[in-house]
């Protein structure tokens, strides 16, 4: 059965990122006989400057005739100053609440071979495994009401809205548990409980949720404390499951951990298991169109979409293993070169997994 996927290259080295990802769709599509029917749509900066808008119509509806998406980024400097509605991110945030991705799931892993790229010891990160599971749709990204008012004195004033009900946080939950059952059955839920009335729904749900899975072992940690463990001592977590804002500060934190953000993969999925999958990093446009960019995460990203929204798993191990290779091989761009390794372009770096993915059978 022929499956869709929706390729949305975005803005800054977005296209440039994915145009390493579609190398490895293509070379599935033509070598390995994969079924698949690839379409491509606006999204972010882009579609403002051709349509008008963030999230155009048309790409919405193609979005919820796909299987599965694949992200590049969106956003620039081109468009801060544009109305707020109008803005890249706005179109991220229409698209992940219009197909109803509510569940984020970020890896944090390093790759043996960039244990000397982390900014941290290589005794402290060496065999780091993380599993970041981000609630999406809701919190105080998407809360009501928000805005800048003009106060009587004058002054202007920004306010956001925190708002989480049940149902929300259960649902992410029994992800972030079903996740931990799969692996090393620890599940880490940070909130602020302590301050924040959302969350300290957040901690008492998720609670009394734990009682269905009496086999993963349930921690509760405050977000400031959370960071600072992260840094600390990393290895400790298994799967961590956190509110929208929490999940969005604390992944990127926890990207570096492992070398580089253009390491890092992530899924956005629905509860009928479809989903858009992008690197987590931005559209980084100081380096776009130089061919420097780290097309890895993008890759990565390609085999998450294959072992959840296509569900062969078979794939997806073989695309890490050939990411593995290339880093093996000493093939490094920019942000993770290091002293004796071969330096490479985004190119250069999308031809070389390809070319290890053709070894692997």
């Amino acid at each position: 059965m022929t499956k869709k996927i929706l390729i949305l290259p975005g803005d800054g080295i977005g296209p440039e990122i994915v145009a390493q990802a579609e190398k490895v769709l293509a070379f599935l599509i033509e070598e390995r006989g994969v079924k698949l029917e690839l379409e491509h749509g606006l999204l972010g900066g882009c579609a403002v400057d051709a349509a008008g808008v963030p999230l155009p119509e048309e790409t919405l509806a193609k979005a919820k005739e796909s299987d599965a998406i694949l992200l590049g980024s969106v956003g620039g400097p081109k468009w801060e100053t544009i109305e707020r509605s109008l803005r890249p991110e706005r179109g991220l945030l229409a698209i992940r609440a219009g197909l109803g991705l509510f569940a984020n799931l970020r890896p944090a892993v390093l790759f043996p071979e960039l244990a000397s790229a982390s900014t941290l010891r290589a005794d402290v990160v060496s065999g780091l495994d993380i599993m970041i599971v981000r609630e999406l749709t809701g919190g105080i990204y998407f809360g009501e009401p928000r805005g800048i008012r003009e106060l009587d004195d004058g002054q202007r004033q920004g306010f956001n809205t925190l708002v989480y009900s049940e149902s929300e946080i259960e649902r992410i939950a029994r992800v972030a548990f079903e996740s931990a059952e799969k692996r090393q059955g620890r599940l880490c839920s940070v909130d602020k409980a302590n301050v924040l009335e959302a969350t300290e729904l957040w901690r008492e749900v998720v609670t009394e949720l734990s009682k269905e899975y009496p086999k993963v072992e349930l921690q509760h940690m405050y977000v400031d404390n959370a960071a600072m463990q992260l840094v600390r001592d990393p290895k400790q977590f298994d799967v961590i499951v956190t509110s929208n804002l929490f999940g969005d500060i604390l992944s990127d934190l926890a990207s570096m951990l492992t070398g580089s953000i253009g390491m890092l993969p992530s899924a956005s999925l629905a509860s009928d298991g479809s989903g858009m999958y992008e690197p987590i990093h931005g559209s980084a446009p100081d380096i776009a169109n130089q061919n420097v960019a780290n097309p890895l995460a993008t890759i990565l990203s390609l085999s998450m979409l294959f072992r959840y929204s296509l569900e062969n798993a078979e794939i997806a191990v073989q695309i890490e293993q050939a990411v593995s290779q290339v880093l093996s091989d000493g093939l490094r761009t920019k942000d993770i070169d290091a002293e004796g390794m071969t330096s490479v372009g985004t190119d250069e770096m999308g031809d070389a997994v390809v070319k290890a993915l053709s070894s692997i059978n």
